[in-house]
Formats: structure tokens, C-alpha cells, sequence
């Protein structure tokens, strides 16, 4: 049996890297099974795991609820946290030497968390979303202090069109002197989306310039949406 670490060491992760570097975001079809979704999403009501509850709608974050996951995390979230970054970082370097950002990430994971923690981001990030119907999330970037890696993965836990419908992922690419370009994606059920968390390069005439991004989800018409969400930074907050 293929363990969950041998799956993220089998991904084609040159395409995935050049996925981002032309798209800013990339999907791995079926890296977990019916069963971790089905773990994942029930273990939603469960006590003594969350640090936090965000009712969204009381924020102006849009309409649903999520919770962030304390340390220690659970084993498939800190497997896929600390085993995918390796293979991101590279892309992340690659981004902020195009743009002459004086910051370059380390390769390992750990280490990142020991920047965070000398900057008192010492809050964990990964979450799990609800969205029932009307549901909705704004176009947001997850920045948390600034101490941050720019890019981060959602797992979804749910099927598009069989436990709900809408709840698209929307990816929003604003354009210098130019009308934003709007990205609508429907991952299926144990997929995994990586994508920018706030920007991406983009060559142009006279070398490399910014596009902003922000990500959101468009409002559910039925049923109930669940999703994991996995940034790789910690929180002041």
C-alpha cells in the first residue's frame, strides 16, 4: 500500500512547478482516499483539537464558519505540510529572485516554522472551512504576520455536484493598467490545489512584473462544503 508520503514523493512535480509558474496555481488529482475525507470532515465537531472558531459572517469575511487546527496537528496534515513544501520552496526563490525580492526561503520546513516562531508567529494555520448553503468566502489573501510563504494548498473533502453545487474556488489575477482576470476551479473530492497566496511573476516586454492574486469561493446553492485549508506560515493571532 502506497503510504501518503510515497504519493507526494511520486508526484510529476516538474509539471506541477511549471503549472505554477504559468498559472499560479496547480492541482494533484487524488492524493488522499474517500475514507481520510470522510475522517477529516467529521471530525469537524469534534472538541479538544481547534484553537480557534471564525464565524465569517461576523467578520465581513463572507457567509459559513471554519476552525483552525492546534498543535499538534494531525498526522495527515502535518505529513502533507511538511513533505509538499520541499517541492515548494523551489518555486517560491524562483518567484522572488524574478521580482528582485531580497528573500529567499529555506528548503525544509522546520526551518521556515523557526523564522515564524523568532517573529512570535507562533499560531497554527491550517484550518477547515464549512460552507452550507449560501455560503461564501471574499476574495482574501493568507498573510497571518510578516513572516510568510506565498503559496499554500486547499484539500476538498467534499464533491462538487454530488454533496453540493456552486462553492467554486476563485482565483483573481489583477492585471498593472489592465481589468482582473477571474479563475474558476472545481477540484474534485480528495484533490489537492496549490496555488499562490498573493502574487505570482509574470514576463513582460521589460522583464519580470507583479500580479497580484487573491482567492475566494463563489456562493454554494446546495448542500453542505467542506475544505482543508494548509498554509505553511504560523499566525501571531
Amino acid at each position: 500500500m502506497t503510504t501518503l508520503i510515497q504519493k507526494i514523493e511520486n508526484i510529476d512535480w516538474e509539471k506541477i512547478t511549471e503549472d505554477m509558474h504559468r498559472n499560479g496555481y496547480a492541482i494533484i488529482p487524488n492524493l488522499i482516499d474517500n475514507r481520510s475525507c470522510e475522517e477529516l470532515k467529521t471530525g469537524y465537531e469534534k472538541t479538544g483539537v481547534y484553537r480557534k472558531r471564525v464565524i465569517m459572517e461576523r467578520h465581513r469575511f463572507g457567509l459559513g464558519e471554519y476552525k483552525y487546527f492546534d498543535y499538534p496537528l494531525p498526522d495527515i496534515i502535518q505529513d502533507i505540510r511538511t513533505n509538499i513544501y520541499p517541492y515548494l520552496a523551489p518555486i517560491a526563490n524562483t518567484w522572488f529572485k524574478a521580482l528582485q525580492i531580497d528573500k529567499q526561503f529555506p528548503l525544509v520546513h522546520k526551518e521556515l516554522l523557526s523564522e515564524c516562531h523568532a517573529n512570535e508567529q507562533k499560531k497554527a494555520t491550517a484550518l477547515i472551512l464549512k460552507y452550507g448553503k449560501g455560503g461564501f468566502n471574499t476574495l482574501h489573501q493568507d498573510l497571518y504576520g510578516d513572516v510568510y510563504f506565498p503559496i499554500q494548498v486547499v484539500l476538498m473533502l467534499t464533491q462538487h455536484e454530488e454533496d453540493f453545487t456552486g462553492g467554486e474556488f476563485v482565483l483573481t489575477q489583477q492585471i498593472p493598467r489592465a481589468q482582473s482576470k477571474a479563475i474558476v476551479l472545481k477540484p474534485n473530492k480528495g484533490d489537492l490545489l496549490i496555488f499562490t497566496t498573493n502574487f505570482k511573476p509574470e514576463k513582460g516586454t521589460k522583464g519580470y512584473y507583479r500580479v497580484n492574486m487573491k482567492h475566494g469561493v463563489s456562493e454554494v446553492k446546495n448542500g453542505n462544503r467542506y475544505t482543508l485549508g494548509i498554509i505553511f506560515h504560523d499566525a501571531l493571532n
